[in-house]
């Protein structure tokens, strides 16, 4: 501080280069300053596009038929549904059941009309996968919706834990940890019911 109650010359000089490049990105958190995520280009945010192009993430999840889930990926805001598709499905760890070896991949698969890609159920199909997909601009009332609740039931049950339902960390590998607790603690009492 310089007499007066000012800053000093360098310290104004300085100020004056960080404003100039803008490197703070700073919002007000409370009584303190944070970071916001997604502003330094971190991989795994991007802009909503249905919440005014704010910075967020996407959880996908691809589930057994009771809803248990069996890979889950974290993905930009900005990201499209079937980009997570096909990487969901090779995830997929082995399934242990009924004797012989693992089972690696389902006999069938439900999906929304995020999904409604030809491309996509011939490659879906290619693995081996009889797809059930919903068209797009068909009426409602298919009776797919009654297998795809599955899975929004999952992502609620994901969303009930509150370190998820917002996604306060700025590093995605964190988030991820605990993307993959909340799918283990899902599974564990799933399982012991």
């Amino acid at each position: 501080m310089a007499p007066g109650r000012r800053l000093a010359p360098p310290a104004r000089a300085t100020a004056r280069r960080v404003a100039v490049r803008g490197q703070t990105r700073l919002v007000q958190g409370g009584d303190r300053r944070l970071a916001r995520a997604g502003t330094q280009g971190r991989p795994k945010t991007g802009p909503s596009p249905v919440d005014r192009a704010r910075t967020g993430s996407k959880h996908h999840v691809i589930t057994d038929g009771a809803g248990i889930p069996l890979a889950v990926t974290l993905t930009g805001g900005n990201r499209h549904d079937v980009t997570q598709l096909l990487p969901l499905i090779e995830a997929i760890p082995p399934v242990r059941g009924r004797r012989g070896r693992p089972r690696r991949r389902p006999d069938s698969l439900y999906a929304d009309r995020a999904y409604d890609y030809d491309i996509y159920r011939d490659q879906i199909r290619a693995r081996g996968i009889t797809p059930y997909i919903a068209q797009r601009g068909v009426e409602h009332g298919s009776g797919l919706g009654v297998h795809r609740w599955v899975a929004e039931q999952s992502i609620a049950l994901l969303h009930w834990f509150r370190r998820l339902r917002i996604r306060w960390e700025i590093r995605d590998d964190i988030h991820e940890a605990f993307l993959s607790l909340a799918c283990s603690i899902i599974c564990y009492r799933r399982l012991i019911k």
